[in-house]
């Protein structure tokens, strides 16, 4: 945590100094108190005659004491916050910086709710236990030595009593910490588990209500809730039994010296104000050690949650980059590909691929080539593999055993960000943001003109829907300009799709995949899609996934896959008399192909 420390340090150190300050004038005030009663009120030392000027001397003086102490503490509280909100800030950057560079296999591994929870709920932890640490450890520590300092110097009598019971209050608490530790980690574990379910069901809402599973997904939110709530009750069970202990111990201290000091009162030992200055020496130190106790509470929450940040900031990306650069004459891979290679190109060198953490092949030795510009279809039965196999075009996973290469290079050599801007993808599910339509088409390419956001949407089949949302004559705003809900919840099935297959369109980038991209769509759009898509970018190479047979015959070629392999590649026809998987779905969607 020091190298985000050591940016604030500053910030930190004025903390300290100001705290320093307002804890010495608390520790001034009751000798000056003292001062008052034996000399000012009682006249200990001028034969029992008061003295009121005195009285009103040192009682300026300790208002004084109590604006400056004021003053310092109200500065220390700005410079706390200065360095504890600046630090988590920094943490929290570097926390989503870090979950950008993620494989999906990482982000898996982690969840979805708890790498939620470890961004906002861990780093507030750590946050107040940074401020904590600078506020809480100067003022409990000096409140603590300091009363038991003050205490020896005004009565080693009174200093004796308060030492010994120390040593019994700072086991105490010690006991309690060390209960209460373990539960912390498991308290946020217990948020995670909250988090994932609210964003699953959030996310599900739709389905959880036709299928009427709201009282499911209630009880199965009230099981989660009440394990975060036993866990939590477990931590204030300890500490609510440890300030009571802690209290009686220091009334116990308190009793003790009033009943010495009544002793040492008679043999004219001590005066009446040090029994009231040892009284309020010994409340501060309660207050010290009471505030030590939530101090270590704090900061043992923030170690844990530390400790789950850590695992976030530590966690080094599957996919590490490349070294290729597309503008230089060579690879650096010993490919010899370079500025003159063909734009477009993809290749699959004896493909074989495996999720991480399972042995099942989901591909076999796939030997395939795509030619620029070539529009090359992929079809086969659900769970063949066909998503897998686009997926390591744009390395979203690496390759068990084999190569892809685009352009011909292999994908591990170049830089994640340059290959991806060689590609464009549209996704069945299409993902959509809480931006405006507009936006949304040119999140693909930032800055795009108006122009080229509306043909984009003109070639993907959605100007119509888009301009029919607009209402320019009431509120000035076209269809562009209106705001997408929360995940497209605004939007169509199909809409959705075409706003997605707009903004791949936008790009214009030299490979366009489509994975299922157009199954919201009606056979009449689809076709209208693929002509203006064929219009619009001419010289992209194509790779379209899909189910429909009237979605991919008037590809160049059309890829089958069985069971992870190549089955057969061809046209339409070629397929069609020749390859059986490619006839059987021809057979079932029979009654569609006679419509066409």
């Amino acid at each position: 945590m020091w190298k985000y420390v050591r940016r604030y340090l500053p910030y930190a150190i004025l903390a300290g100094l100001f705290m320093i300050g307002e804890v010495s004038m608390d520790l001034v005030q009751p000798g000056l108190m003292s001062r008052i009663v034996d000399d000012g009120v009682l006249g200990l030392n001028q034969g029992g005659v008061g003295d009121l000027g005195l009285i009103w001397k040192l009682g300026l003086q300790m208002i004084g004491l109590v604006l400056f102490g004021g003053l310092c503490g109200s500065l220390n509280n700005v410079f706390v916050h200065m360095s504890g909100q600046n630090i988590g800030n920094e943490i929290r950057k570097d926390c989503f910086r870090r979950i950008m560079t993620f494989s999906f296999p990482q982000v898996d591994q982690f969840g979805t709710g708890s790498l939620v929870t470890r961004v906002t709920n861990d780093i507030t932890q750590v946050q107040n236990f940074v401020s904590q640490f600078v506020r809480g450890m100067i003022r409990t520590s000096m409140l603590m030595f300091g009363s038991i300092f003050c205490m020896f110097r005004l009565n080693r009598d009174f200093g004796l009593i308060v030492l010994c019971a120390f040593p019994v209050i700072v086991g105490c608490l010690a006991f309690c910490i060390a209960r209460a530790n373990p539960l912390f980690t498991k308290l946020q574990a217990r948020l995670d588990s909250i988090n994932d379910i609210m964003q699953e069901d959030v996310s599900g809402i739709r389905i959880i209500k036709a299928c009427v599973r709201e009282a499911w997904e209630k009880a199965r939110f009230g099981r989660a809730n009440g394990e975060l709530i036993r866990t939590q009750l477990q931590v204030l069970v300890i500490f609510a039994f440890m300030n009571p202990v802690m209290n009686a111990l220091m009334y116990l201290v308190v009793a003790l010296i009033l009943l010495v000091g009544s002793f040492e009162v008679g043999g004219v030992q001590t005066t009446p104000g040090s029994i009231m200055a040892a009284i309020t020496y010994t409340t501060q130190l309660l207050n010290g050690i009471l505030m030590l106790v939530m101090l270590f509470q704090n900061i043992s929450r923030g170690i844990a949650s530390w400790g789950r940040v850590k695992e976030v900031l530590d966690s080094r990306p599957e996919l590490e980059d490349g070294e290729y650069e597309a503008a230089g004459n060579d690879g650096g891979d010993g490919s010899g590909a370079g500025k003159n290679a063909p734009k477009g190109e993809i290749e699959f060198r004896d493909v074989s691929f495996s999720y991480p953490g399972s042995s099942r092949r989901v591909l076999e030795h796939i030997n395939l080539t795509v030619h620029p510009g070539e529009t090359l279809a992929i079809m086969g039965a659900t769970g063949c593999g066909k998503t897998t196999l686009v997926n390591l075009i744009p390395r979203f996973y690496d390759v068990t055993e084999g190569s892809v290469l685009v352009d011909g290079v292999d994908v591990r050599s170049y830089r994640q960000k340059e290959l991806r801007e060689k590609v464009a993808v549209a996704l069945q599910k299409s993902e959509l943001f809480s931006e405006t339509i507009g936006e949304n088409i040119a999140w693909g390419e930032p800055g795009a003109s108006k122009e080229r956001i509306r043909a984009a949407a003109k070639a993907a089949q959605a100007a119509e829907f888009i301009e029919g949302k607009g209402n320019p004559e009431k509120t000035g705003e076209d269809g562009y300009e209106q705001m997408v809900a929360e995940r497209g919840m605004s939007l169509s099935g199909g809409q959705k799709q075409r706003v997605s297959l707009a903004r791949a369109l936008l790009k214009r980038a030299e490979i366009l995949i489509l994975d299922d991209a157009t199954s919201a769509l009606d056979l009449k759009t689809e076709a209208n899609l693929y002509a203006a898509m064929q219009e619009a970018a001419p010289d992209a190479t194509k790779i379209i996934v899909a189910q429909r047979i009237a979605s991919v015959r008037r590809a160049d070629r059309i890829a089958v896959l069985e069971n992870g392999r190549i089955a057969a590649c061809g046209t339409h026809e070629e397929l069609l008399a020749s390859c059986p998987v490619y006839q059987e779905i021809c057979h079932s969607q029979s009654g569609m192909e006679e419509k066409l």
